[in-house]
């Protein structure tokens, strides 16, 4: 039944915060190209992109590897169904336009069909990222998707903000250190994404809290020193960092450390949470 078969993907929440995140990146990376924002050139190009698609890649490959704890990729167990579900198809589609962007990525990336690949990398990444944060949500009990209601648009902001950190990461590791219109300007957005994150998890566990389904207030208040951990590493670690920017010599090392601990963290709150879910639908 549904909380059975979210049970299953639950058990693996490491690689979906990877996909998300790699979603974000290619999802960014679009806009900009079709925008006339990214004229890193051809290499500039191709390592978000690669980057990108060891992040969306990774849980595809688990689910391809005999392990019983992570057989399937949204829904889909590529050892034993021949098709691939919806969400995989809307996942596995992003590869298109990426593909597209790769072989299209020329000089100052002006040209009209990389600006149309973009366009399509970025409509097709946040599609994927919208529909399997819904079939997330449906999969759900009915006690559990009442508290629910946000995490759709939060994958969403978390796509944009740890995208956005990996696109600030390999524009310092691509030596590009002053952009064409400044740096600062997406440093503003990406903590205003982090404001708007954290706002939207804080409901997210209050709705959860006031739940007498899924431990109530009491089990709630158990999580928050952990809570606390993973908010350290998910937003203040990786803010700092952002305001380091600045600083020349050291803000390729303040985006090395903030990607990885932007990932820990929230791969620490999402496994806090969902373990509170089903102890509310197991209930």
């Amino acid at each position: 039944m549904p909380s059975t078969c979210w049970r299953a993907e639950s058990v693996a929440p490491l690689w979906r915060i990877l996909a998300a995140s790699g979603f974000g990146l290619w999802a960014w990376l679009g806009l900009a190209l079709l925008l006339g924002l990214y004229p890193a050139g051809r290499n500039g190009t191709l390592m978000p992109l690669l980057v990108g698609t060891l992040l969306t890649g990774t849980g595809l490959l688990v689910a391809c590897l005999p392990w019983r704890i992570a057989s399937d990729w949204y829904g889909w167990r590529p050892r034993r169904d021949s098709r691939p579900n919806r969400a995989a198809l809307l996942a596995l589609a992003t590869f298109l336009p990426m593909l597209a962007v790769a072989g299209l990525a020329r000089g100052n990336n002006i040209f009209w069909a990389t600006r149309l690949a973009g366009a399509a990398l970025t409509a097709c990444s946040l599609s994927s990222l919208a529909y399997t944060g819904y079939r997330f949500c449906r999969q759900l009990s009915p006690p559990a998707q009442r508290v629910a209601t946000s995490l759709p648009i939060s994958r969403l902001v978390f796509a944009g903000y740890a995208g956005g950190l990996w696109l600030w990461l390999c524009v310092l590791a691509l030596g590009e250190s002053t952009p064409r219109h400044g740096l600062y300007p997406w440093i503003v957005l990406l903590l205003a994404l982090a404001l708007l994150l954290g706002l939207l998890e804080g409901l997210a566990w209050q709705a959860l809290a006031g739940s007498a389904s899924h431990g109530g207030v009491a089990r709630e208040q158990a999580l928050r020193p952990a809570r606390f951990a993973a908010a350290l590493f998910t937003y203040v670690i990786p803010c700092i960092a952002l305001l380091l920017t600045r600083h020349e010599g050291i803000d390729l090392i303040a985006a090395a450390l903030a990607v990885p601990s932007c990932l820990l963290g929230k791969c620490v709150e999402r496994s806090l949470y969902e373990s509170l879910l089903v102890h509310g639908t197991a209930a």
